[in-house]
């Protein structure tokens, strides 16, 4: 068998179309091919020409009549888009400085109100209704929570054991030696900070629990006169001007599992009927080339499976302009005029066809809604971290969202995915500028969701949640380190956010989000700096000879006290303050039935196994979160190259490299303590003895053996897991159908592959005109690149090859026809492990 007829063989033809063709040249098969008869000067450029056959041979099913075209040279291209209607979005740059602002306005140079009515009266008087209504209950927050601090820190103050405050006078300290001024003073500052830290973390508790028991007593009583949702009763005919786009941005993703979750919900979509309101864009940042080439053959087969033609788009960018915001961006400049709402969904996103209209309903129903957020629900996941942390947000995560709407309304949050969206404000005032100066807060916005809801409400939008709106899903990380991982880019998104605290016209709520969005991780280096305040005053305490008389002439001593009666009753108040929500949202279960959770008995067992383990993690993610503060302040960069898991199961060695050091502090701190003061450890011991276990916790809950093992025994349950909705099922069966068919190595598969090479010549993006200068360049890639062994290849050249359709068609001519030349790159092709199942796409 010459070269020529190993090619023939590798076409996707019948026996009889193979036997048809000739077997002189490599050229002439591809001309044989090319019912357009088209010329090419060079042999190894012929592969253009045959790219329309060889696609439309493997993916006939997959390619309406109109998108397949020539572009500006003659060569095959797929249009995997519509074409583009640009709108103009540019951003408003950031006036983060209030005495700049103060000035301009001294000037006459004020800024217009971004805030135009577009209601009618009735809809301003009932816009008007809940906005006090917020205000009121927002105050009525404040208040409690201030109150409850206040009270909270005053018993603190009691319970200290060095209560001579009233005695430090630093002027009668003047003539003292410095040492001894320093040794009366130390348990008072240590004290002091205590105080201050104690306040602001119980501020903090205090405000989650006010808004727990809100959503407990919201869902409780079950009438909700201010939800959104009650706003339509769900059968309503959707406008057909009014169309939606469902957006997708994806970059280096699992494919099979976007592409289950895609089909999944598309299908469930079409159940409802309405498909032909809605259009999906498949976003890709992608930069991974095998990755890129199986996006390409994923949405093949998808198009073909559910007729999704001049439905179902895709696009990968060349230039990654601000990661995730920039591509939405991009979408909105090219197609979002076409469109009145998106709805962005996440790679891991599930959403039923159901909600998703009913969504675009209350779009409708609500002219002066720009956001409304789904709930999305947990669900998926096999690991025991992963189970464990779906059953906390199952159970406890109605509750929490409840109450945020319940204290919010319609100035609410947006986190990014699993919403909708009213595309023309969203383009004319949600452009992101970077963010003004140098360092390591300046520069593009990372979590550009709480900004965009910001923006969003300064024009006068309203930010809504669907708390109630059931059908909208999503996956949480395998693993304790994977959500650290994900922690560390939300933290230093957080951090820059807060630069937008005092922009002008804000609103105080969404300045507030910008507030606690900082706290979720700088609670965490105030939580260990409160812990190692308390260990150093009791190092003093134990070590140090009380100073009982503070002043010259103080006629009685100071005693240290112990209140342990005062002790117990605030560690006691801070415990309901933490565990009551968990006691909440159980009652709740057990109200509304607890047998979509494994009934009564295996829904309490499981919430105190999951109080447990969140027990055992608090202090370990306190110790990683404050780790991820203090390196964005000081600008270092915090690396985490992870190998590849089998199920997504931590490995011991990387569990000691990553826990290692908290293990060592806990051991440290332990054995300090014993020998100090064995009272004191009991106090610290959930505490040192999670750090000293860490390692151990992190590998055995990535096991997806155990999680497994929970689920059979009801564990950990949760309705999607007893009784699955359809677009959950349908998930699992594409995601296994996908996994059976999935394409690895996909640059080597373009690169040979004569199929694979049509597909990525066709959506090749670097589509220039002919040059003298761009040829030598092709050339020079092309022959630098096939004269080196493929492993020294590295991605960014794969990539710029794979751009351009030029150079994946002479890399496909010139390896089939001089494999004795290339023989590096035909030895490594024949080594891989080829899924014959992906090869199979008709």
């Amino acid at each position: 068998m010459n070269k020529t007829t190993k090619y023939i063989d590798a076409l996707s033809l019948t026996e009889a179309e193979k036997s048809a063709l000739p077997d002189s040249s490599l050229r002439a098969v591809h001309e044989a091919l090319d019912t357009e008869h088209q010329t090419f000067e060079r042999d190894d450029d012929t592969p253009l020409a045959s790219v329309k056959a060889r696609l439309e041979q493997n993916w006939p099913d997959s390619l309406a009549g109109d998108q397949l075209i020539k572009d500006d040279e003659g060569r095959t291209q797929l249009q995997a888009m519509p074409k583009a209607k640009r709108s103009s979005m540019f951003p408003d740059p950031w006036r983060t400085n209030p005495i700049g602002r103060f000035w301009d306005r001294l000037r006459g140079r004020d800024v217009t109100p971004r805030y135009v009515s577009r209601l009618t009266k009735e809809e301003q008087e009932h816009e008007q209704k809940w906005r006090t209504t917020g205000s009121i209950r927002r105050y009525i927050l404040l208040i409690l929570t201030l109150a409850q601090t206040v009270v909270a820190t005053w018993y603190m103050k009691t319970i200290l054991p060095y209560q001579g405050w009233a005695f430090i006078n630093p002027v009668d300290m003047v003539g003292q030696d410095l040492w001894v001024s320093f040794m009366q003073l130390l348990p008072y500052l240590l004290q002091s900070g205590i105080l201050v830290l104690f306040a602001v973390l119980f501020c903090w508790v205090s405000a989650g629990f006010w808004t727990a028991l809100m959503g407990f007593l919201q869902l409780l009583i079950g009438r909700d006169k201010y939800s959104i949702s009650a706003s339509t009763v769900g059968d309503e005919a959707l406008n057909p001007e009014h169309r939606t786009a469902l957006i997708m941005p994806i970059c280096n993703e699992d494919v099979d599992r976007v592409f289950a979750g895609l089909r999944a919900t598309w299908e469930s979509v079409k159940a409802t009927g309405q498909q032909k309101h809605f259009d999906v864009y498949i976003l890709s940042d992608s930069y991974n080339p095998d990755i890129c080439v199986a996006e390409q053959k994923a949405w093949m087969e998808l198009i073909a499976e559910v007729q999704g033609e001049g439905q179902i788009f895709y696009r990968r960018r060349r230039r990654r302009v601000k990661r995730k915001s920039g591509n939405i961006d991009d979408f909105c400049r090219r197609w979002g005029s076409e469109y009145s709402y998106m709805v962005v969904l996440d790679a891991d996103s599930v959403m039923s066809g159901e909600c998703l209209t009913n969504l675009v309903r209350l779009m409708e129903a609500n002219p002066n809604a720009g956001i409304i957020q789904s709930s999305p629900r947990a669900s998926g996941m096999d690991t025991l971290y992963a189970r464990c942390q779906q059953f906390a947000t199952r159970v406890y995560g109605p509750l929490f969202t409840a109450g945020l709407h319940f204290w919010q309304l319609g100035e609410s949050h947006y986190w990014g995915h699993n919403a909708i969206i009213r595309v023309k404000p969203f383009i004319e005032h949600c452009a992101l500028a970077p963010l003004p100066g140098d360092g390591n807060f300046a520069g593009s916005i990372l979590s550009h969701d709480f900004v965009e809801a910001a923006l969003m409400r300064r024009a006068g939008w309203g930010v809504w949640i669907a708390y109630d709106l059931p059908g909208s899903y999503e996956e949480l990380p395998p693993n304790l380190l994977d959500e650290l991982k994900r922690d560390r880019r939300w933290c230093q998104g957080n951090l820059m956010n807060f630069r937008l605290f005092l922009v002008k016209g804000m609103h105080p709520v969404h300045r507030a989000v910008f507030l606690t969005g900082v706290m979720s991780y700088l609670s965490a280096p105030l939580w260990f700096l409160f812990l190692a305040l308390s260990t150093a005053l009791q190092v003093v305490h134990a070590l140090t000879e009380p100073q009982y008389f503070l002043q010259p002439r103080q006629l009685f001593p100071v005693w240290p006290q112990w209140r342990p009666e005062l002790a117990i009753a605030l560690f006691a108040s801070t415990m309901v303050l933490l565990f009551l929500p968990k006691l909440l949202s159980i009652i709740l279960v057990w109200c509304k039935g607890p047998k979509e959770y494994g009934g009564f008995i295996r829904v309490t067992i499981s919430l105190l196994l999951e109080v447990l383990f969140s027990v055992l993690l608090a202090p370990v993610r306190m110790l990683f979160h404050t780790v991820f503060v203090v390196s964005a302040f000081l600008g270092w960069e915090v690396v985490w190259n992870s190998p590849q898991r089998d199920d997504d199961s931590t490995p011991w060695g990387e569990a000691f490299m990553r826990h290692g050091s908290q293990l060592l502090l806990g051991l440290v701190w332990a054995v300090g303590m014993a020998w100090l003061d064995l009272r004191f450890l009991f106090w610290l011991a959930p505490i040192v003895f999670s750090l000293i276990l860490s390692p151990f916790v992190s590998v055995i809950s990535s096991r997806s053996t155990i999680g497994l093992r929970t689920k059979r025994w009801k564990l950990f349950l949760i309705p999607e897991e007893y009784n699955t909705p359809k677009v959950l099922a349908d998930t699992d069966a594409y995601l296994q159908l996908n996994r059976n068919r999935t394409l690895e190595d996909g640059f080597m598969h373009a690169v040979f592959n004569p199929s694979y090479n049509a597909l990525a010549t066709a959506m090749a993006t670097a589509r220039h005109r002919a040059s003298h200068v761009l040829e030598i360049a092709r050339d020079r890639h092309v022959e630098q690149a096939l004269n080196e062994t493929p492993d020294k290849l590295n991605r960014d050249r794969r990539l710029v090859l794979l751009s351009d359709p030029v150079t994946m068609a002479r890399m496909h001519y010139r390896v089939w026809a001089a494999p004795e030349k290339y023989t590096s790159w035909v030895d490594e092709y024949s080594k891989l492990a080829i899924n014959p199942l992906a090869m199979k796409a008709k």
